[in-house]
């Protein structure tokens, strides 16, 4: 049956799976592992939690609540955040090769993160390192925009050119501080990879707040965004301030990405792939495009991770595994494009 494109249905659809494929992910990933749960032990575990109940097993209540559930929900937040931070970086900048990671946001995140390390400040529970990470790709941001803004304007050339510059920087800066690590070296080198291992509740709550936060704003502007891609004069002719729309979704999808970097590391190619895979099956319509995205992202990390610590014999940091699967496929995906429109 034909699906009218006047009514929201078919991506309202897709949205409903993707949500009650994400909770499935969920609580099959806090059962699997060396001890393992079942589906109906976790939800139960879930239920007395919430509920306050003391549990009738102790070892499989810590095992999946304090233990298993917070790197579980750390995977999905980041994935949802950077996936949802994609699709706002290819919309602004109007260039499908954008990611979370364009403006050199990743690099001043490893930045701070290897003084941190480098310095031995990973007490406190590592909340140092996410600190530094966090106060560094603010920085790298902070600059990128100063730079841009200088050139004449917050153009999508400009952030782009301004972007690569501040990351060629902090990347020599990088290579500065593991050659002067000795023998920290190695720390640093584990955190780039990315990973989700020992995390709280803490890191949760702190990526939850961010990643709602920054969501709720960015979909806001989801009808602005979809204005700005006729071009800026067409957008203002509209009614958009499209200085202050582009300036408030750059903040706004950098602090997600900022925030879920400084707790993962570095995790490749999730923010590139997802709203390229998604953009196929819903088309264009940022509106629908940035929730669905959001969801499609959390679920596709988090079954990596899930892959990573419970399937694999040794647990491969999970930058690693998306850079060895998405590298690939995008490959495949950018030559398909350009093979259909040669074909055209």
């Amino acid at each position: 049956m034909p699906v009218n494109p006047d009514t929201k249905i078919y991506p309202a659809l897709i949205a409903a799976v993707l949500g009650a494929l994400l909770a499935a992910v969920i609580i099959a990933s806090a059962g699997m592992g060396y001890l393992s749960v079942s589906c109906q032990q976790v939800v139960g575990v879930i239920w007395e939690k919430l509920l306050g109940l003391e549990s009738s097993d102790s070892l499989v209540s810590t095992v999946v609540w304090d233990v298993r559930l917070p790197r579980v929900f750390t995977a999905a937040l980041v994935g949802a955040g950077l996936s949802l931070s994609g699709v706002v970086f290819q919309g602004i900048l109007k260039n499908p090769l954008a990611d979370p990671y364009t403006l050199g946001i990743s690099a001043g995140a490893a930045f701070g993160a290897s003084v941190a390390f480098l310095f031995n400040m990973s007490h406190f529970q590592g909340l140092s390192v996410g600190l530094f990470a966090f106060g560094g790709a603010m920085a790298a941001l902070a600059v990128v925009l100063y730079l841009s803004g200088s050139a004449g304007g917050y153009s999508p050339n400009n952030l782009i050119l301004s972007g690569i510059i501040v990351g060629a920087i902090l990347s020599a800066g990088i290579s500065f501080l593991k050659y002067v690590a000795d023998e920290r070296v190695s720390v640093i080198i584990f955190w780039l990879m990315g990973g989700f291992a020992s995390k709280t509740w803490a890191d949760v709550t702190m990526v939850l707040i961010f990643v709602t936060l920054g969501a709720l704003i960015c979909m806001c502007f989801g009808r602005d965004l979809n204005l700005m891609a006729l071009g800026d004069r067409a957008a203002a002719s509209l009614g958009v301030d499209v200085k202050k729309a582009r300036v408030i979704l750059l903040v706004s999808a950098s602090l997600m990405a900022a925030v879920c970097v400084s707790v993962s590391g570095i995790i490749g190619f999730v923010g590139l792939l997802v709203p390229h895979m998604m953009r196929s099956v819903m088309g264009a319509d940022n509106q629908w495009l940035m929730p669905v995205s959001l969801l499609a992202g959390a679920v596709l990390l988090l079954c990596a991770d899930t892959f990573t610590r419970a399937v694999l014999p040794t647990e491969l940091p999970i930058g690693v595994l998306t850079a060895l699967i998405g590298g690939p496929f995008f490959c495949y995906v950018f030559k398909r494009g350009f093979s259909r429109k040669a074909a055209l």
